[in-house]
């Protein structure tokens, strides 16, 4: 048939008698949620828990029909079918039909589509023949999607401007048959090129390591068993679980859908998602994707329900990939415009790649403040003409070349991107995956955090605590040690009525309802490991322990497994149920956050009836209930006390109907119930949760829960993880808010409010949305956490999202910047702290580059005011001996600053303004003291041995061309000077690990006092340290070696000017200490908080 209007309208299927062996004929009404009644075997045991692998099966080489059959040869021929293209697979001495890459699975009834891939639509595909399948057709991705090539890596290389400075230095080297200082450039710049390119090829390797430790999951069925794996081991035949957040991840053959949805915009340019129906069987092969509503398709969003399909495609073989493929072999637009045009387009692209425009804020940043740099050394370079009466010889033209490039910081590109992919890695061993690496530059100077509270603030493993019942039964659960055993702990009994008959509430009818309704809706399983959810020991008195022990293990939602939990401690287990009853859910209505509930219908075959069970929040279901007006009090009453506590309530409820009775639209089923009872659920705060937002505090940021509970749930547990504080009495109004009252603000009204609250309770997306462009308007800089669909808007304008690896959606963690691997509130911390961390580091080995080039520019500056006897300016530093400083010396130190550890007073410091970026006045300001200090021993040392040689005096002639016998003074001055600047960069490296700090008395809080302090500081720190004995080391050959210091550096060996060398240290060190001591005395760049404050005072400042 063309278009499935008839499906899609709710109509029944003209076709259905083509859906093989139906127990029933399926329900065409669109608001009805029925679920595929084939197999119904399949679903039933879908939704019940799974158990122990089965044993390997004998009959696996036998028929395609019977089991699964490995497939080990290849295509043999292909035919037409009505059901479209196959190809047949010659299996020892069976012909089995596959479906050619999918595109006619369609059209293919669900029993014959289990022949056609080999596979059970219960057990799924073993692994064995998972594994085979694998080998045969490859992993499941999109090719083309590369990374980074070692030739983009090497034009990132040779792409920036300080790189094009070098280049320009050694063409004129060699117009002016300078051919030696030529060569040692174009040396250093293949070094410097061959060393960037192996860092940053490993820094990708690294970076694409991290990428597939984030990379989409699936739920699949192998062997009996529900396992989680990555979406590209999927094979042709897996049979796949999905549910609302998840990303479809192959082709699939829906064979069982609930009120199932999804998003196929990507491949239909449809703006609404689409309902699906498993049970249609459609006869056109060529129908439009959007109309196949069978299927769902690689890359497509569930945006509600839940259902199970067959992979009938993977990777390239994909609707997607089909798109990927074309998209691939497409013509660059940029040739069918005019030629101008074209030309213009490309010509902007190169010149931004070559300048480094691209790339995250901060390279880009730092590329602009090379060109920045590259403009001022231009500056310079007119300088030095000018000074020369724009007479411009040679010799001129080499020194201004020399200005020229002591100014720029060669190494500062390299350097930072070693810098960040360390701390990438670094953070993925804190659990948490950058996915963006702006994100990592950002994450330091984070204000405040908005975080969910389930299973980021709490353990996300939830025990049914407390139970209450309308005729005044409650029950407490205590002494579990493991929230998925029923088994495990004690369950007290009480009953208000008649205490003698505790023991017996649990076998009244209302005991047995309440637990009955709270397995039924639910979609959570729980096994033991050994064999079905069949319960081990019952309660039989008022107290009684349940203890036998077994590996308990569960899938679901924790809220449902522990519901799930606690009803098969009394022998009334989700599987327990269907069993005896044979019951059948006919229809469910899952859970949606704008209402807070959730129903399903379930029928039995010895009745006429069916049952409805509702669950969800106390406000959402109140007015749905039949019950009295005194009773809905009384449910308020007892759900404030059992919040109060820092339980999540949920209400229960249920009716049973006729057959007659139209339940096809949610409104219809969950209307007159019967209230059942309350569940008090309580998940435990982490125990790192406490101590990481007392972190915050004293790092100045401001943790705010945004939490769907209960306001005293969210309240109770905000006061144990130390958001709220006791001390704080009263609670002032505005520290909690349920969101129904801050919704009902407007924008103007919540920028008065003095400060924003710390507790939002029954938040919905949109009021998390609200709540950080309140915090935008207020200047703050803001983290949101997130699991769900409904978190991705929150997600993307937060300055940076972070969703949770276990337990979030694929469309959450696509929204993300950063990913936390063990969903644990303690891990942001972790990732502020490493930002803070990379931070400071960054400013470090920026700020010794620098230095390392204002010294250079003051020295060669004033060096014009050294003629010799021919009035030509004579070199203080030679071009190589700059090169070899900038290039050799000085990058070495400052990868060691890229990596140093954090500082011990990291997080009591309030966050860095982003706004400021590295270049605060406080680096500024250090970078001209060390700087003039540095260029003025330098100067100091060149004319010490220029012109307090005894006996000698003069600076010869022609001493910049080479060597001759006029020349020793200035060689052994330019000597001095060479190991004079050496010598104060690598101790300056020690001095920049802390800005503030003596290095003689750097780590206090490690114990290190005394005179042995300075040598546990220079020695914790290995790379930076053997860094320094290298460039120590590495200095004397330059020196002393015959031709290579008079030819290539155009300096000469000495002797007692190393007095000289070793007394500027010492008063470079003196002065270096006695700036740092002022700094301190008058509060200089200091920053550090002293006393934690009160969350409202403190914490609170920015917002």
């Amino acid at each position: 048939m063309g278009k499935s209007d008839s499906v899609r309208n709710g109509a029944n299927l003209d076709s259905a008698e083509t859906v093989a062996e139906q127990d029933e004929p399926p329900n065409g009404s669109s608001g009805l949620n029925v679920p595929s009644n084939q197999p119904s075997k399949a679903i039933e045991k879908l939704q019940q828990p799974q158990t122990a692998a089965k044993a390997s099966r004998p009959d696996l080489a036998a028929t395609a029909s019977s089991s699964f059959v490995p497939i080990t040869a290849t295509t043999s021929r292909s035919s037409a079918t009505a059901a479209g293209t196959v190809e047949t697979t010659q299996l020892g001495n069976d012909v089995v039909a596959l479906s050619s890459h999918g595109t006619a699975a369609h059209c293919v009834p669900i029993s014959q589509l289990t022949e056609l891939y080999q596979t059970d639509i219960e057990d799924g595909l073993s692994a064995a023949e998972a594994a085979l399948r694998f080998d045969r057709d490859g992993a499941n991705k999109i090719e083309g999607a590369k990374g980074v090539s070692l030739w983009e890596i090497f034009l990132r290389q040779i792409s920036n401007s300080l790189t094009i400075v070098l280049f320009i230095v050694m063409i004129l080297s060699f117009a002016i048959d300078d051919y030696i200082e030529g060569g040692v450039i174009t040396a250093v710049i293949v070094l410097n090129i061959v060393v960037g390119l192996v860092q940053d090829y490993k820094a990708e390797q690294t970076i694409q390591s991290l990428y597939a430790l984030s990379a989409p999951t699936c739920k699949v069925v192998r062997n009996g068993q529900i396992e989680t794996i990555k979406a590209e081991m999927l094979v042709k035949g897996d049979l796949v679980m999905i549910s609302v957040g998840d990303v479809i991840p192959a082709d699939l053959r829906l064979v069982s859908g609930i009120n199932l949805s999804t998003d196929e915009a990507l491949l239909t340019g449809e703006s609404v998602p689409i309902s699906k129906h498993p049970e249609a069987v459609l006869d056109d092969a060529d129908v439009p994707l959007g109309d196949r509503l069978n299927m769902v398709y690689s890359a497509a969003t569930v945006t509600r329900g839940r259902g199970t399909g067959i992979v009938v495609a993977t990777g390239m073989f994909t609707e997607v990939g089909k798109i990927a493929d074309m998209l691939r072999n497409k013509k660059d637009t940029a040739n069918d415009k005019a030629f101008f045009a074209r030309t213009l387009i490309r010509l902007k692209r190169g010149v931004r790649r070559l300048l480094g425009f691209e790339g995250t804020p901060l390279q880009v940043k730092l590329s602009k403040f090379a060109l920045l740099l590259f403009g001022l050394a231009l500056l310079l370079v007119v300088i030095v003409f000018s000074a020369s009466k724009w007479e411009v010889g040679e010799q001129v033209l080499i020194y201004g070349i020399c200005v020229g490039v002591a100014v720029i910081p060669e190494s500062l590109i390299a350097v930072l991107t070693i810098t960040m992919a360390v701390g990438t890695k670094a953070m993925a061993s804190g659990n948490v995956i950058v996915r963006k690496m702006s994100a990592l530059e950002a994450v330091g100077g984070v204000t405040n955090i908005c975080s969910d509270k389930t299973g980021t603030l709490t353990q996300g493993r939830m025990i049914t605590r407390k139970i209450w019942l309308p005729n005044g039964t409650t029950a407490s659960v205590e002494g579990t040690t493991d929230s998925h055993d029923p088994t495990s702990g004690s369950v007290k009994i009480r009953e208000t009525i008649d205490q003698e008959k505790a023991a017996e509430a649990i076998q009244s009818s209302a005991f047995t309802h309440f637990c009955e309704s709270i397995a039924l809706c639910n979609n959570s399983t729980v096994s033991d490991g050994k064999a079905n959810e069949t319960d081990n020991g019952s309660v039989t008195t008022a107290t009684a322990t349940l203890s036998s022990p077994g590996n308990w293990t569960a899938v679901g939602e924790p809220t449902e497994i522990a519901l799930q939990v606690f009803a098969m401690r009394f022998g009334k287990g989700k599987a327990d149920l269907m069993q005896q009853d044979q019951r059948r859910m006919v229809a469910e209505f899952p859970f949606d956050s704008s209402c807070k509930l959730m129903s399903v219908v379930y029928e039995t075959k010895k009745s006429n009836l069916r049952s409805v069970y509702t669950k969800g929040a106390v406000e959402t279901l109140l007015p749905l209930l039949q019950d009295s007006d005194d009773v809905k009090q009384q449910i308020i009453a007892k759900a404030d006390e059992l919040a109060s506590q820092g339980l999540r309530v949920l209400c229960v409820a249920s009716k049973a109907v006729g057959p007659d009775v139209q339940l096809s639209e949610r409104p219809q089923a969950e209307c007159n119930l019967h209230f059942l009872g309350l569940a008090g659920l309580y998940d435990p705060p982490r125990v790192e949760t406490l101590g990481a937002v007392q972190k915050c505090r004293e790092a100045g940021i401001s943790v705010h829960m945004v939490t769907g509970d209960h306001i005293k749930t969210a309240t109770a547990i905000a006061y144990e993880v130390g958001i709220l504080s006791h001390d704080m009495d009263p609670l002032p109004s505005h520290a909690v808010m349920a969101a129904a009252n801050f919704d009902a603000l407007s924008d103007a009204e919540v920028d008065q409010l003095t400060k924003l609250p710390l507790v939002l309770a029954r938040c919905s997306p949109t009021t998390k949305v609200r709540m950080l462009e309140a915090m935008h308007r207020r200047k703050a800089f803001c983290v949101m956490t997130g699991d769900g669909v409904n978190d991705s808007p929150a997600l993307k304008i937060a300055d940076v999202g972070i969703a949770m690896g276990e337990r979030g959606s694929d469309v959450a963690k696509e929204a993300a910047d950063m990913v936390l691997t063990d969903d644990n509130f303690a891990s942001i911390v972790t990732a502020i702290e490493e930002g803070r961390r990379l931070f400071d580091n960054i400013q470090k080995f920026i700020l010794h580059l620098l230095i390392s080039n204002i010294s250079q520019v003051i020295l060669l500056l004033i060096g014009l005011s050294f003629k010799d006897a021919s009035g030509v300016s004579i070199f203080p530093l030679s071009p190589i001996e700059i090169l070899w400083v900038n290039l050799i010396t000085s990058s070495f130190l400052a990868l060691g600053l890229g990596i140093e550890e954090k500082q011990p007073d990291i997080l009591t410091r309030p966050p860095h303004d982003l706004r400021v970026g590295v270049f605060t006045w406080d680096l500024i300001r250090d970078k001209m003291i060390y700087g003039v200090l540095m260029g003025g021993l330098c100067l100091a040392a060149f004319t010490s041995v220029a012109y307090g040689m005894p006996g000698e005096h003069g600076l010869g002639h022609g001493c910049n061309d080479g060597f001759n016998e006029t020349c020793g003074v200035v060689f052994r001055a330019r000597s001095t000077t060479y190991a004079t600047l050496t010598i104060l960069l690598l101790v300056t490296s020690w001095e920049v690990k802390h800005f503030t700090r003596s290095l003689f008395n750097m780590n206090p809080e490690r114990g290190w006092h005394g005179p042995t302090a300075v040598f546990k500081t220079v020695w914790h720190n290995r790379f930076l340290f053997w860094s320094v004995m290298a460039g120590f080391v590495i200095m004397f050959p330059v020196i002393y070696i015959p031709y290579v210091n008079r030819l290539i550096f155009k300096h000469d060996s000495i002797g007692w000017e190393w007095g000289v060398v070793f007394a500027c240290l010492t008063v470079y060190i003196g002065l270096v200490e006695i700036w740092k001591a002022i700094k301190r005395k008058l509060g200089l760049g200091l920053q550090k908080r002293t006393n934690a404050a009160p969350p409202l005072q403190t914490a609170e400042a920015q917002v």
